[in-house]
This record gives C-alpha cells, structure tokens and sequence, in this order.
C-alpha cells in the first residue's frame, strides 16, 4: 500500500447513536451541525453498521477485527480481556502509543487492551457485567427495562457529567500531546445512550416539535415474527410507555445526539488548534444504534436499520470532501485502517478492510458485510448479511427475512416468504455459512453463556439479583430490579 499521509488517528466514537438521526443523512430536523461538517470535509459511509448490536461485543470487534463469534465476547457479561489482540498491541509493536478517553466497556482498567494509557475510563460492573443478559433457556423478564419510559426529560444525568469530563478530558489532551506524534487517541462518549434524559439547552430544541410516533409502533403494527415475539416479551419497555411519554424520550434522544454532536465539536475544534489537523485523520462511529420506539422496540439488539445500522465518517487529508460511499463497511474495517494508516504489515489483519481503500470503491454491490446478535433478549443466535440494495437475516431454528432496502428503506415489507426470492435466500444462507456454521455458533455461546452462570450460582440466582439496566459512570453504583424479578419468577405480581 502507498503511504498514508497521517502522523496520527483522532476516533471518535458514541453510544448507541443511529445512523438515521443525523442532519447530512438526511433527517430533516435533528441539529447536528459538527457532524455535518465532518462528513462535508470528508467521506460519509452511508451503509455502515455494527458487527453486533450491543455494546461489549460490538466494542471487541471494533478493538479486533474480529467477529462476536471469534471473540467470544458474547454479550455484555463477557467482556474483552486483550485477547485477541487489538489494534492498540498492533500499533505498540510498530512505536506508536495509543490513548482512550471515555468509555471502553472492556472488563477492566489492569488487563493489557493495548493501550498506553487509559483516561477516564469505565468498564463493565465490577469486572462481571449484565450475568441477566446471559440467561437464554428461558428467557427472563427484565423489569428494569420499564425504566426507560420513566427516566426521560430534560435534566442531567451521570452520563452527561461523564461525557463533560470526556469533552474536557479529550481537548487538554489534545492541546498538551496532539504535537507529539505519531499517536492515535480514542475519544469515546456514552450520548446517546439511556437514560433518555437530555440537558435542557438540547431537549428544548425538539420538545417544542409536534413529534411524530414512531413508525410501527401500535401493536397491530408490529411484524409478526416468533424471535421478535419473545423479545418483546424479555424487553417489556414498551409497556410502559404512553404516547405522550414516547414523544418526550423521542425528544431526549435527539437531544442527547445534539448534546453528543456539541462535544464532538469542542474536540474537533481542540483538535484544530492544537495544529496537528493537517497530520491527522478523524474517524467518527458509533458502537450501534437505537430503535427508540419502532415496532415496539426499544434500545439495541436486533438487525433493523435502527439498530444496525451505525454513522462512520472519515476526514483528512487525501479524502474529497462530500463523499458519500454506498459500499457497506463495519466496525471491523476500522481496526483495519489503523493498521493500514501506520503499516502494521506483521499484524493479525482481522476481518475488515481499510476505509482509505474503500472510500473510493463508492458502489460495490458485491461486498458482504456480517452482524450477528446472541445477548440479552435473543431467543436464539440472529445473523444479518448486508449487500447491495438486499439484507437478509438468518434467525436459527425460525424464519428468516428479506429486505430491499433501495425500494424499502423503512423495512415495512419482509420479502423472505416471496415464492420469487427462494433463490435469493439460498444464496446469502451459502455466503453466511462462508463465513460462520450458525447453528454451531448459536450452541457455543449458549454453552459458554450457560457455564457463565453457573460459574456465578446459576439462573435462580442471577435471575434473583435482577439487572441493571446500564452500566453505571465511574463513580456510580448500578441499581438492580432483584424484587421484581423474584415475584415474577415464582409467579406473582413484578412490584
């Protein structure tokens, strides 16, 4: 490969933000004006997604190149450790350090993730994370998931303290260090994640708007699927909401996505002071999305759009400004662009390809990209394949399903049943078992998952402590629903 000409890597990443709800893909009024000037500097991906839609795993594959599958990180209680190694080892081996700032979501501060340092960093409750998201065989009904249709409005949470101390954290960094390169240093917020709670200054940019519902979102509505069905019935968020209070958390999210888009041009702008800009190049994604209301849907977790799909951006120097690339890319292909960038050639490559290659391949039809999906609230394992105009997800041991996505874009009409797509289906269930045996997948996290918890008591016992929800900031304990999940689990009335 030519040389890049790039001294140093900026990544920026947030938390569950959908590619959806940004101004330069098209939203027609969420206020995300640095991103927008980002993605009008650089190339936006307009078909990226997450490698899994929930955070540990998507994080691991970020750090790897690799797929959930090969990581073994399954879920949000089995976390990545440093193995296998991270672009982070990569670039040590060639000199050059590597910084975070913000959430990493690995299992803890000491384990080698490859680092040089790390700077305000958070990680799964204490070293363990959500054990309630590894009980698959039956699945358990998460009380606490109802908290979100409660902590939502205007105000401040401790996310957004932490994601100040990121923002301030990431711009001393920058005009104390930024000089000295090469490096690459990873910015990473929680915003947009719940609570949907938004500081005043960016709910009341939207709390004012006649919001519609969101689509899908009556239950005569929603598609009939026996995956979906169960998940609903683990999730129960969408219980507890009404249609006054869906708008108000529709409103706190894209709230927080501005609240989000203001740090993110604080840092740009340290960045840009610090005089490192020309050396530099940005990357900017998110670890998923959100379905925030859609088909009952509430969170990550499944392969729509919603979910799935996630912003990438890159700027620098060398990238036309306003390009868009319709070649679908995933979090993997940012491992491989950091390696790409300082010519890690003896490193492990992973599975991705790099962004400054495909940045200028804007139309690939032919290109593959993989999801997979075995965390809380999955029935069995889920596996997506995007390419070209189709996405077809492989649910194991259930139906699977088809979606034009040029004619559809909205994913309100399920081809798979179509006598005239047979064909279609045989050929992404072939390019899938190219790249995974999904049955043989599903049973292994199932088994590693189940070993898990009985490594912590078992299921009467995991399921009696509950869940939490979230991962608390630093400096926060989690709150678990264990009441509830015991009455309902003998049978009575979740309190």
């Amino acid at each position: 490969m030519a040389r890049r000409p790039y001294r140093n890597v900026l990544i920026l990443m947030s938390d569950e933000h959908s590619n959806k709800v940004l101004g330069c893909h098209g939203h027609s009024y969420v206020r995300t004006p640095n991103l927008d000037r980002l993605a009008a500097g650089g190339a936006r991906f307009a078909n990226a997604y997450t490698n899994c839609p929930i955070c540990i795993p998507a994080r691991a594959s970020f750090a790897t190149g690799r797929y959930a599958f090969e990581t073994g990180c399954w879920d949000n209680a089995l976390a990545y450790t440093g193995v296998p190694p991270s672009w982070g080892h990569a670039l040590r081996a060639r000199g050059v350090p590597s910084y975070s700032i913000g959430k990493l979501h690995y299992r803890n501060e000491t384990d080698d993730a490859g680092f040089t340092e790390q700077i305000l960093p958070m990680h799964v409750v204490d070293g363990i994370g959500d054990l309630l998201g590894a009980v698959r065989d039956p699945l358990p009904v998460r009380y606490k998931s109802t908290a979100l249709a409660t902590e939502i409005g205007p105000g401040e949470t401790p996310y957004t303290e932490y994601d100040r101390k990121i923002t301030d954290a990431a711009c001393n960094w920058l005009a104390q260090r930024a000089g000295q390169g090469p490096w690459t240093t990873f910015v990473s917020w929680v915003a947009p994640h719940f609570p949907l709670v938004a500081p005043r200054e960016f709910y009341d940019l939207y709390s004012a708007l006649e919001l519609p519902l969101p689509k899908a979102s009556a239950p005569q509505d929603w598609p009939a699927h026996p995956w979906l069905d169960a998940f609903r019935q683990c999730f129960i968020t969408d219980q507890a909401f009404t249609d006054e209070t869906r708008r108000v958390a529709i409103a706190s999210y894209y709230g927080l996505v501005s609240f989000l888009d203001s740090n993110i041009g604080r840092v740009l702008a340290a960045l840009e002071a610090s005089g490192a800009l020309a050396d530099t190049l940005v990357i900017y994604t998110s670890d998923h999305g959100d379905n925030l209301g859609t088909r009952g849907l509430w969170g990550k977790s499944t392969m729509y759009e919603e979910s799935a799909a996630i912003p990438m951006m890159l700027s620098g120097t060398g990238i036309a400004g306003g390009a868009v690339v319709e070649t679908p890319v995933s979090l993997v292909d940012v491992h491989a662009t950091l390696l790409d960038v300082f010519e890690c050639e003896d490193a492990a490559r992973g599975r991705g390809e790099s962004l400054l290659e495909l940045v200028h391949r804007k139309h690939e039809s032919e290109r593959v990209v993989f999801s997979e999906y075995h965390a809380a609230g999955a029935k069995t394992g889920v596996f997506m394949l995007r390419q070209g105009a189709y996405k077809y997800v492989h649910y194991v041991g259930m139906p699977p399903q088809l979606f034009d996505l040029e004619a559809d874009p909205e994913e309100l009409q399920d081809l798979a049943a179509h006598p005239a797509q047979a064909a279609r289906l045989r050929a992404f269930e072939r390019e899938l078992r190219k790249i995974c045996d999904p049955d043989e997948v599903d049973r292994r996290a199932k088994a590693d998952q189940a070993a898990l918890v009985e490594r912590h008591g078992g299921r009467d016992k995991v399921v009696g402590k509950g869940g939490f929800g979230a991962t608390p900031a630093p400096g926060h304990r989690p709150a678990y629903a264990a009441a509830a999940q015991v009455e309902a689990e003998r049978g009575g009335t979740p309190v």
